[in-house]
């Protein structure tokens, strides 16, 4: 049995703007000036302390800027105009892979579980994944908590594991586990950055994934792509 993890922002769900949305508010609320664009998406993917402390330093507000950013976060999700769509492919991809039997799909993200529980809510995924694993459930990225839990939860291996993220995060975190780390290029890090931080291979579109992924689950089992 093969277990495949998934990061969630920038991976499956195009969050950026909401994400942007919600720090800009956040340091509002403390007349705070918001960092570039570059630098509030550098974060996406650790969980909000750790994410807040890199952007304002430990000595900063930390907890207020976490809880001001949920608040807003949460507002701006009410309305329709911010909906989190997801990157192209996403849907057939996740379809092919949870109809066959020697493979199970997980969630490995720094989002909450409460904000996981409104994805899979939207996009009716509740029977799409095995194992599920939040900021609430281990340390953040790059810490290898996720994906051992994870794998452990399962009965997984390390050779028998994969984690699709498109953060340097995502990859340090695989690679502490000794999983394989696939890259995504259309995320909120560069390429050079996944490489730097050990990425295997790196994919530019879920056609490209599913290629890999094919690879990665030998010729026994052919998925449709």
């Amino acid at each position: 049995m093969k277990l495949i993890l998934f990061d969630v922002d920038g991976t499956l769900v195009d969050s950026q703007d909401i994400i942007l949305s919600a720090q800009r508010m956040a340091f509002a609320a403390h007349g705070l000036q918001p960092p570039s664009r570059e630098r509030s998406l550098s974060i996406v993917g650790l969980s909000l302390v750790e994410a807040f402390t890199v952007l304002v330093g430990p000595k900063g507000p930390i907890e207020s800027l976490v809880d001001a950013y949920k608040d807003a976060f949460l507002t701006l999700r009410q309305d329709p105009a911010n909906a989190e769509p997801l990157f192209p492919g996403v849907e057939g991809c996740l379809e092919r892979l949870r109809t066959r039997q020697d493979v199970l799909l997980g969630i490995a993200t720094g989002k909450s579980r409460r904000g996981v529980a409104h994805l899979l809510d939207r996009h009716g995924w509740h029977d799409v994944f095995t194992v599920i694993q939040t900021a609430d459930d281990a340390p953040s990225k790059p810490h290898p908590g996720m994906i051992l839990q994870a794998m452990q939860e399962v009965g997984a291996t390390p050779g028998d594991t994969v984690m699709v993220g498109d953060s340097s995060f995502d990859m340090a975190m695989a690679r502490a586990a000794a999983v394989l780390p696939v890259g995504v290029s259309w995320g909120f890090q560069p390429v050079a950055a996944l490489t730097e931080a050990g990425a295997g291979p790196i994919v530019h579109s879920y056609s490209e994934l599913e290629a890999v992924l094919q690879e990665f689950l030998g010729p026994a089992s052919k998925m449709s792509v």
